[in-house]
């Protein structure tokens, strides 16, 4: 393989104005790929993801999902408020290829870096932006946290069984998916510069990334109006697909059964009352007593007993995996998704290295894994050597100096970044998740 590997986006200056979720997440995925962000913070408290911690743990005053969701980052400070401050963020978004942010309709055209006053700067910029619910209709205005776009868009009803409320995911699941749509936007915005020469404005929200989820049932429902939302059993894994498709506990676990013929499920488990079930209307009405009749089975016998079984049969299957098993587990360690950053000694509180263990992109390019060890930056970490670079419109873009591909590391590595001083980047308080107000 050569050794001249080079990242799709490098020499792509990326500005990450962007709060807790989607928005950094989606910035971190174009670093990944070799672009050079700047995350461009107010300068008390930062990113709200600093101090919002997942299951409230921390590291060195920082939040690990937020080490997570900002790592391979530079970071600056500016207030926007500020017309000193804003005017340097400015010089640095005339040399900029992307910005990022996800804050409320009418807060970026309120300092004047929307994509309308940045483009009359910057013309060939791409612009991606992240709101709760889109910028028109009567929920523009609330608040864009991933649970509540969840719930207006009807998913909670689609987990669980018949007999529970609304189920969430427990993930931020439509923080992540708004990301993923950010990232490809901005991506093939870049594409169409190179074609055109033109930039241009990628946009989405929370509640169209759980819309665009559920396009099979959208589809179907908007098409057939007697389609409703029916959930089975206590074992039903799907609202919409009949038995066995479902999780059965079993003697040390769990069990997930998905799309089968139930008479041959009946045959490979000696259980004749589902050998005799060859109409597959009969998966549908039946749903609960078949479900109970698996369960009951499946409980004599341990997981891996069961796999024995359904495997040699080309049975499609599963164990149920709890998160101490995942890690544990040979299948997660094959696919190396981890990867480890370290925040030198210099910037720590402890005077020590901190190296902290997180995902990579799932993305391979070239039969290359990408990882990287920057970590997220501290607060104003790289003011003044921004500062430096790009006093009076300077230095002029580069790749991600920080992206290191531990298998490329003859990837070139120059430099870019801009001027900002101290200050906040929102003209108001940010929101929990998701989308800053």
């Amino acid at each position: 393989m050569s050794d001249d590997f080079v990242k799709p986006l490098e020499g792509v200056l990326v500005l990450d104005f962007s709060q807790f979720l989607a928005g950094p997440v989606a910035a971190m995925r174009l670093a990944d790929l070799g672009a050079r962000v700047i995350k461009i913070e107010r300068p008390k408290g930062g990113d709200i993801g600093r101090t919002l911690a997942f299951a409230g743990r921390t590291a060195d005053g920082d939040t690990i999902s937020f080490h997570a969701m900002n790592r391979n980052k530079e970071g600056i400070t500016a207030d926007l408020k500020n017309p000193d401050d804003l005017a340097r963020v400015k010089e640095l978004v005339a040399q900029a290829d992307v910005i990022i942010q996800n804050f409320r309709p009418g807060v970026m055209e309120r300092i004047g870096l929307d994509y309308d006053s940045v483009a009359a700067i910057n013309p060939r910029i791409v612009y991606g932006s992240a709101s709760g619910y889109g910028d028109d209709g009567p929920w523009k205005d609330r608040p864009g946290q991933d649970l509540l776009a969840q719930s207006v868009s009807g998913l909670p009803w689609l987990s669980g069984s018949a007999d529970d409320g609304p189920v969430p995911v427990g993930l931020s699941i439509a923080d992540h998916l708004t990301s993923c749509h950010i990232a490809q936007g901005v991506t093939a915005l870049l594409f169409r510069r190179e074609r055109t020469g033109r930039g241009g404005h990628a946009q989405t929200s929370l509640l169209e990334a759980m819309l665009d989820l559920q396009f099979e049932l959208l589809s179907t429902r908007l098409n057939d109006p007697t389609v409703t939302v029916t959930r089975g059993g206590a074992h039903s894994a799907h609202a919409f697909l009949s038995a066995p498709y479902g999780t059965y506990p079993t003697a040390d676990g769990y069990l997930a059964l998905a799309m089968n013929p139930i008479p041959v499920i009946g045959e490979l488990l000696g259980i004749d009352e589902l050998v005799a079930l060859t109409d597959p209307d009969a998966w549908w009405s039946q749903q609960t007593e078949i479900e109970a009749l698996l369960a009951a089975h499946f409980a004599t016998h341990t997981t891996e007993h069961w796999l024995d079984i359904l495997d040699r049969a080309d049975v499609w299957c599963a164990p149920v995996l709890t998160l101490d098993e995942l890690v544990e587990h040979d299948g997660f360690a094959a696919v190396r998704m981890t990867q480890n950053v370290v925040r030198d000694a210099a910037h720590t509180a402890s005077g020590a290295d901190l190296s902290l263990a997180t995902t990579r992109s799932p993305i391979r390019i070239d039969g290359r894994i990408l990882t990287s060890e920057t970590p997220a930056p501290k607060l104003g970490q790289h003011n003044e050597a921004v500062r430096a670079e790009f006093a009076s419109g300077g230095a002029g873009r580069a790749a991600n100096p920080a992206s290191s591909d531990a298998s490329a590391a003859a990837a070139p590595a120059p430099a870019a970044a801009a001027a900002v001083g101290d200050g906040a980047p929102g003209s108001a308080e940010p929101q929990p998740a998701g989308v800053a107000r």
